[in-house]
């Protein structure tokens, strides 16, 4: 920008927090960025236009509002350089967001994207996100152009396929194609990492509350319409199977029903241990979140929902003892590192994009522990076992999902 003057104008496509939060402090604290100006975008249509019209070298905006900066905010669209901050929030071609950035494309003379997770969920993820950095010059102009290059069906059900499978060798052409324009850094090859400690605390349920989830389970299953287990229903049932195997499950009016304390026994545990120092705790369903809050408030331990800007600063201050994330809501980008070095999986996730993403927001550069602790608490005898094996073997989420499922209900099949 100030040395070679190859761009002048420059649109950061950032997870809101990241816009709002993470770009501005990290643009006041390092020196060689001191003279540039830039401008957050983000909040009402108002509060945008207003810091879209201000004079900035660098603008900052949520993903989420592309589509109205590219249609419907009136600005024209004359930025010739865009970053994309976390690049897969892009791997999906239908979305509004990459369909509004494809239509500017041809405007932009330079574009970066910046990913942990390029494709978490397999190769496929690939094609839209190098597609929105070359225009399909590398992996082809179209989807299914990439399909039938590299892939075949996997699983599938008629004439609907759920899932590919890459050709033999389509690994290594994929990569050889991409590899001029990619850079990959391992924070553990660059910098000087903590140790991470991934440990299981493996609760056990009671022959009732055993009892009580097969019986579940079987109601569950029974209630599956005929045939194979497809990616609908596989989703549908293992959402369940994870609810009971975290302690409660939602009925169909809405209702939380407990089925067991086991993993909140756990926690206190595990917060017990710590002697004082904060724990951050990764939930998943809502009933989750209300049967934790409900227990810390038992033990009158203090506690707060990372949600917020000023709960995140609280957190990196030191001022939260327990602090409770949902990985979908604040996975990426956001600097916690600050705040301790001990994560609790409460509730797992399938997608291993979330999962790495979260356990990123301690284990990072600028983390001052020597160790960073990721806790699994895993109900033996269910779903859990699946999730954390799948995770472990960095399998394609939807594959992972229904063989589990499938293996959970074999015995009603």
């Amino acid at each position: 920008m100030f040395d070679s003057f190859e761009v002048h104008k420059v649109l950061v496509i950032a997870p809101i927090r990241v816009a709002s939060f993470s770009w501005p402090a990290e643009m006041e604290k390092w020196d060689h960025l001191k003279g540039m100006r830039y401008s957050v975008a983000v909040g009402t249509a108002a509060e945008r236009l207003s810091a879209l019209s201000r004079q900035a070298d660098i603008y900052l905006i949520n993903r989420e509002n592309v589509q109205w900066l590219v249609s419907e905010s009136g600005i024209p669209f004359d930025f010739d350089m865009v970053v994309i901050d976390e690049l897969s929030s892009f791997k999906n071609h239908q979305t509004k967001r990459f369909k509004a950035l494809m239509k500017v494309r041809p405007k932009v003379k330079r574009i970066v994207g910046l990913t942990g997770t390029p494709s978490s969920n397999g190769l496929m993820d690939l094609w839209a996100e190098f597609r929105l950095l070359d225009m399909g010059e590398r992996l082809g102009r179209f989807i299914g152009q990439y399909r039938t290059s590299y892939f075949r069906p996997d699983k599938q059900n008629g004439q609907v396929v759920f899932s590919y499978k890459p050709l033999p060798g389509a690994e290594k052409q994929i990569y050889g194609r991409i590899s001029d324009i990619t850079i990959s850094m391992k924070s553990t090859d660059h910098l000087r990492m903590p140790e991470l400690v991934n440990s299981r605390y493996t609760v056990y349920l009671s022959e009732k509350e055993q009892e009580r989830y097969e019986e579940l389970k079987k109601d569950l299953v029974l209630q599956l319409p005929d045939g194979d287990i497809t990616a609908a229903n596989a989703a549908a049932l293992s959402g369940k199977l994870s609810q009971m195997a975290n302690g409660a499950i939602y009925t169909d009016t809405g209702e939380t029903v407990s089925v067991h304390e086991r993993k909140l026994d756990a926690l206190e545990d595990i917060i017990e241990a710590a002697n004082g120092k904060p724990v951050l705790v990764a939930y998943w369903f809502r009933h989750d979140f209300e049967r934790i809050s409900e227990r810390l408030q038992k033990l009158k331990i203090p506690y707060a929902r990372l949600d917020t800007d000023a709960s995140i600063q609280r957190w990196n201050a030191g001022e939260i003892p327990v602090a409770l994330i949902h990985p979908a809501s604040a996975g990426h980008g956001l600097n916690l590192q600050a705040g301790g070095s001990t994560l609790v999986w409460f509730g797992l996730t399938w997608s291993l994009e979330l999962y790495q993403q979260t356990v990123a927001r301690l284990w990072r550069q600028g983390q001052s522990s020597e160790t960073v602790v990721v806790q699994h608490i895993i109900t033996d005898g269910t779903i859990d076992g699946r999730i954390m094996k799948a995770l472990s073997e960095k399998d394609n989420m939807q594959s992972a999902l229904i063989d589990a499922v499938k293996a959970e209900v074999g015995a009603y099949g």
